[in-house]
């Protein structure tokens, strides 16, 4: 199997596109290296196709070890035929080579084997056979009598057992039974339960296999989990029993009804369980996939979201006995206050608490609040509108998920953070910084507890991990890392940069100073030239004499970066000041593919070259629109069907997205409700952190729920 051919086919790429990536990879480069830095040897690939092409690579070398250990088995059986290597070679999934081995594959004791043992091969031989013959089954039957086989009716039924066994391993038929399953099947789910709860929908639930959805499929499988339901594949038997049939029955005769016995046997007890245990595997296979693309990709917005820049900024982690915790935060990060509010019952020191937050404002010059959405969050939420209307002083504050906070706040790594606070003001800082700066904040967090994503704790959580993984390690490195003030956990997501070389990295801040350039870095402990080579990059230097470092133009075209510069006629302190129209200028007089052969680059790096010098330090989230800050607040109470509000959408799904209209409760926009046009999924049209204007459709108070809609009601 020529793997490279396979992967060309499979993304509909060029041969030379895989064969340059994969040789990328077998060299140990990282993937956001790779998709930055290598887009000459790619043809452009961006990270997600390359940690695709990386799986299926990976997946396609797995499947090519495992052929090679079952020639060797069969070889080794002394079994190996041309037609069963053909056969073996051209398998294109692990399942196709399960199918293929399973006749060789040493087997535990079965109903065959034990008529195998009592001498019955024969037998089943010459049944299978169906010859034309003159003896009756009983008469060929006695032939076969011993001590363990007292009579004709146990030597035939041992000969069906072996006649079974050889009907359920032959793969051609399993093949066209899982076919037709997956063309014809229904997936059904029935209700073993009185009260149901949330499954009440799949009391009674018949979908077709071919066509049912992911979160269907997850549905079903955890309501079977937690014993509310009864799942399974409905299949008409008499289909499958005849599809099986065409291939081991010849004729009507007496050997041959014989044979029938045998396959019905085969296909109820041995081959349908099979096969819908595989069809099942693989819905639910896929249905996984799904939401963990789904979960990845809102993760990926979600830490891309804008971060609020250079603003002292009041962090609030509500709470209702325990008090609201309160942290003041620098427009860096760094904590300025700390204190413990009772603005909210049952304590309800309304005046104390408005005197304790003014006093803090005025102290320290705060422009915004960043609220956490748990409990109390309302009433907090409330309370700071009030605040913020008695200041008038242009405050506006956002409501920010505090999803993984407590996690964070009570985990070794928050405890070497802010040692001298305990765990519930730690929350409250997280929460502040996460309206500062997502990206920053969030990585500390194991992605699995940010919570945009729906059935994550029934995902297999490897892969969950793996695909979490890439996506921070891509954000990070797409937005770059101030390496004199990034945390051990931002390093650590860098390209190249292990846990290990991360803590060398801020150790050799504390020890000597701030890194003077790109060049420094290479005198950080265990930080090899391949290291420097896949990290170098990402990592900017603001304070370096040379303005190249805080870029992302790779150390390696410097050369190239300043042969422009000085074609252009600009010089560092141009770029420094902004005076930089003049490369545009002559990029567009030259023209790109002119200068780039002129300059010994591929078009590609020229354009990114440029793109950073004319904005160094430049941060790609900016360019997003800026997060949605309130000034006053309402309640679900205050909803009413028809109202047109602006929301941000939070989390999308399936089946449609939650959006916080700002009353504390997000609503939900079904799929069915987001456009006029049709949708597959409503990633087509929405992304985590999307602004978007919405209409009420309809409000339950009591079970807080809201429907709302992006389609504008018709005047």
């Amino acid at each position: 199997m020529d793997i490279n051919t396979l992967l060309a086919k499979d993304f509909n790429l060029r041969p030379w596109q895989v064969e340059n990536t994969v040789s990328l990879i077998d060299e140990g480069n990282t993937i956001p290296f790779i998709a930055r830095y290598r887009k000459e040897a790619t043809g452009s690939l961006d990270d997600q196709l390359l940690r695709e092409l990386s799986d299926r690579l990976n997946y396609l070398r797995n499947l090519d070890a495992q052929k090679e250990k079952v020639i060797a088995t069969v070889t080794e059986l002394g079994q190996m035929t041309e037609e069963l290597m053909s056969d073996i070679e051209n398998a294109q999934t692990l399942t196709e080579l399960e199918d293929i081995y399973r006749p060789y594959k040493p087997k535990r004791k079965t109903r065959a084997s034990v008529a195998k043992a009592k001498g019955l091969q024969g037998l089943a031989d010459i049944i299978y056979e169906q010859a034309p013959v003159s003896k009756s089954l009983e008469e060929f039957a006695e032939d076969y009598l011993n001590d363990e086989v007292p009579d004709t009716e146990s030597a035939l039924q041992g000969a069906r057992d072996i006649i079974a066994e050889l009907v359920s391993d032959d793969p051609t038929g399993r093949k066209m039974l899982r076919y037709s399953v997956k063309k014809n099947a229904n997936l059904t789910s029935t209700g073993i339960k009185d009260d149901l709860g949330v499954y009440e929908m799949y009391k009674e639930y018949s979908e077709p296999v071919k066509s049912v959805v992911p979160h269907r499929v997850l549905a079903v499988n955890r309501g079977e989990k937690e014993g509310f339901l009864k799942v399974g594949i409905e299949y008409d038997s008499a289909i499958g029993i005849q599809i099986i049939s065409s291939l081991h029955i010849k004729g009507n005769s007496e050997l041959s009804e014989c044979v029938r016995e045998a396959v019905e046997d085969a296909y109820s007890r041995l081959i349908f369980p099979s096969v819908e245990r595989e069809i099942r595997s693989a819905l639910t296979e896929k249905a996984d996939v799904s939401a963990i693309k789904v979960f990845a990709d809102n993760t990926r917005q979600l830490l891309m979201q804008p971060p609020v820049k250079n603003k002292v900024t009041l962090g609030l982690d509500p709470g209702y006995r325990t008090g609201c915790k309160v942290a003041v935060i620098s427009a860096t990060g760094d904590v300025l206050d700390t204190a413990v509010i009772y603005p909210v019952p049952p304590h309800n020191r309304i005046d104390e608490a408005k005197k304790i937050i003014k006093a803090l404002v005025k102290k320290h010059n705060v422009e915004m609040f960043s609220i956490g959405n748990g409990t109390a969050s309302h009433e907090t939420e409330v309370f700071a509108a009030e605040v913020i209307k008695e200041l008038d002083c242009g405050i506006t504050y956002m409501v920010v998920s505090e999803a993984g906070a407590s996690v964070y706040s009570a985990s070794k790594l928050a405890a070497q953070e802010f040692p001298e606070y305990d765990v519930s003001l730690r929350s409250a800082v997280s929460i502040a910084r996460r309206l500062q700066d997502p990206l920053a904040e969030l990585v500390k967090i194991d992605p699995k507890a940010i919570g945009v994503g729906q059935y994550q704790h029934d995902m297999p959580q490897s892969q969950l991990e793996s695909a979490l993984d890439g996506v921070v390690e891509d954000c990070v490195n797409s937005v770059g890392v101030d390496i004199n003030t990034a945390s051990v956990q931002l390093l650590n997501r860098v390209a190249g940069v292990s846990s290990a070389v991360a803590g060398n990295i801020v150790k050799y801040r504390q020890e000597n100073g701030a890194f003077k350039s790109r060049n420094d870095i290479k005198k950080v402990s265990k930080l090899g030239p391949k290291a420097f080579e896949q990290c170098a990059g990402f990592l900017r230097i603001p304070e370096s004499d040379n303005v190249l470092d805080n870029t992302a133009v790779h150390p390696e075209s410097y050369d190239a970066a300043k042969k422009l510069l000085k074609l252009c006629g600009v010089s560092d302190n141009d770029l420094r000041t902004g005076s930089v129209s003049a490369i545009d200028s002559y990029i567009k007089t030259v023209g790109i593919s002119a200068l780039a052969q002129k300059l010994e680059i591929g078009e590609p790096t020229l354009i990114d070259i440029s793109k950073e010098i004319v904005k160094p330090g430049r941060d790609p989230r900016d360019e997003l629109p800026a997060p949605m800050l309130r000034t006053d607040v309402m309640g679900i109470e205050d909803l009413k069907a028809g109202m047109e509000l602006k929301g941000t959408v939070r989390n999308v799904i399936d089946f449609g997205a939650f959006v916080d209209i700002g009353v504390h409760q997000d609503g939900l926009v079904h799929i069915s409700q987001i456009t006029n046009r049709y949708i597959k999924h409503p990633s087509e049209v929405l992304k985590v952190g999307d602004i978007v204007t919405v209409w009420v459709l309809n409000v339950d108070v009591a079970k807080k729920r809201i429907g709302l809609t992006m389609k504008k009601p018709k005047e």
